[in-house]
């Protein structure tokens, strides 16, 4: 996914820029990157974080980097801030994105004899198309605009000037963008999980495509709202910090609504809840409370020296690091029913090994309970299984091999209760080896979030979307 932070002061502001970035650190896993201006000259540093921390990383550049305005970034994808040179002015820009049609808009790019200097993963570099087409217009304001018409995806944008920040939510908010405020400072964030140390407080949860100014004195709207929204639910179910809050709505909160509504619909008897280290433990909190049974910590998380599992590295490494920085807990496991809960199901590779475990260490009973629907449809607008296809899911293997193919009958197994749903389950449920699968209905999943469902993106679970 990726995070953003920025932030403009009367005073050196590079403490709070670099504080607040770090707490983005959760969502990305590539590059990092600050760019800091102290009204005439823009340094920048990028740094790769593929073997690192954001902190560990930038601590050394500190002393270099010294102005009242900044942005700093956690990419999933590519370098970032970049410096720009234009008719517009110097400035630097960080992006939060997935561009559907990034080779069709570099095409066009192409055509038009533009070039292209950055890459990325992806080969041309997203933030640098992003640039050209704010830079075919005559301001800020009208290149944004040029970008929401443009792309398909998502996009959210910091952009650093001498004069002060820029920030532009994806017009249909698929990434969240808050602002935030303290004596004489404002700041910008993905996260309101970055403010709390730093003495900000939430000034506004910036709406889906609109574009603020922001100075050390004070902020306009340049651009209202839309009215349509659809904020990505994956958020508040995992990529979420718990501290968070995301259009007024704690993470932690919603989590616990989460494992309630699980638990709700259970007739498991299981003598404890567990959750599947971090994001899989409210879940397993708020669904114990429900149940009113103990919460156990049937395995512990060691992450000393261990990176972080979803890191970009092959299949099998990633397997590995996952299974071994859970450790088990034996004597709370031996002869017990377990209801063991976690933010969701992908491939289902590292939880099968999890239950596994579980077995080994000689559980009675394993019940598996993630707090989300069957993944069906792939992630189209942010980084979540961008690298996976369809048939990397646990949901469309099993389809196949129901039905022959991946793509039959999709809406009957996306709905539960069918016939081809509970054949789903029951597929990947014998592929997990748990005694028992029940996952979360999507409609709980809305309730507990507590936002209408127009305004949710519900693509991976129903494949419903905007454009």
């Amino acid at each position: 996914m990726g995070g953003l932070f920025g932030t403009i002061s009367k005073q050196d502001c590079v403490s709070n820029l670099f504080y607040g970035t770090d707490y983005n650190s959760h969502l990305g896993t590539r590059r990092g990157g600050m760019a800091v201006c102290d009204g005439t000259t823009f340094t920048r540093f990028i740094h790769n974080l593929e073997n690192s921390y954001f902190r560990t990383k930038f601590e050394p550049e500190l002393q270099h980097l010294h102005g009242n305005s900044g942005i700093g970034v956690i990419s999933d994808t590519e370098s970032q801030p970049l410096l720009i040179h234009s008719h517009l002015g110097e400035y630097a820009i960080a992006i939060v994105s997935k561009i559907m049609n990034l080779q069709e808009l570099s095409e066009r790019a192409m055509k038009k004899r533009l070039h292209f200097s950055e890459t990325s993963s992806m080969g041309v570099s997203p933030t640098e198309l992003v640039a050209l087409l704010i830079n075919e217009c005559s301001s800020f304001e009208e290149g944004i605009e040029n970008v929401y018409h443009h792309i398909k995806g998502s996009c959210t944008i910091l952009i650093l000037t001498s004069g002060g920040i820029f920030a532009a939510r994806d017009k249909l908010g698929r990434t969240p963008m808050v602002l935030g405020k303290k004596e004489s400072a404002f700041a910008l964030s993905s996260e309101t999980t970055s403010f709390a140390n730093l003495g900000f407080s939430v000034e506004k949860f910036i709406g889906p495509g609109e574009i603020l100014f922001i100075t050390a004195d004070g902020w306009e709207q340049r651009r209202k709202p839309n009215d349509k929204m659809q904020i990505c639910t994956f958020l508040w179910v995992y990529y979420g910090y718990p501290s968070s809050y995301y259009e007024g709505i704690n993470v932690e909160e919603c989590r616990y609504r989460c494992g309630a509504a699980l638990a709700r619909k259970d007739d498991a008897v299981v003598d404890f809840a567990c959750g599947v280290p971090d994001s899989g433990i409210a879940h397993a909190i708020g669904y114990s409370n429900e149940k009113k049974i103990p919460y156990k910590r049937a395995y512990v998380k060691y992450t000393p020296t261990w990176p972080r599992s979803f890191m970009p590295q092959n299949q099998e490494t990633r397997d590995l690091v996952a299974k071994m920085k859970l450790i088990p807990t034996t004597d709370i496991i031996r002869g017990k029913r377990i209801a063991m809960c976690d933010d969701s199901i992908v491939r289902g590779t590292q939880l099968k090994d999890n239950v596994k475990i579980l077995f080994e260490h000689e559980a009675k009973e394993v019940h598996v309970r993630p707090a989300c629907p069957t993944l069906i449809f792939p992630c189209e607008f942010l980084n979540f299984s961008t690298s996976r296809s369809s048939l990397d899911l646990a949901g469309r293997k099993a389809i196949k091999e129901l039905e022959g193919k991946e793509d039959a009958h999709l809406d009957e197994y996306a709905t539960p209760g069918t016939p081809r749903y509970h054949a789903m389950i029951e597929n990947i449920s014998g592929k997990l080896g748990c005694t028992s699968l029940k996952y979360q209905e999507l409609n709980d999943l809305v309730e507990a979030i507590g936002l209408p469902k127009e305004k949710l993106c519900t693509h991976c679970w129903d494949g419903s979307s905007y454009f």
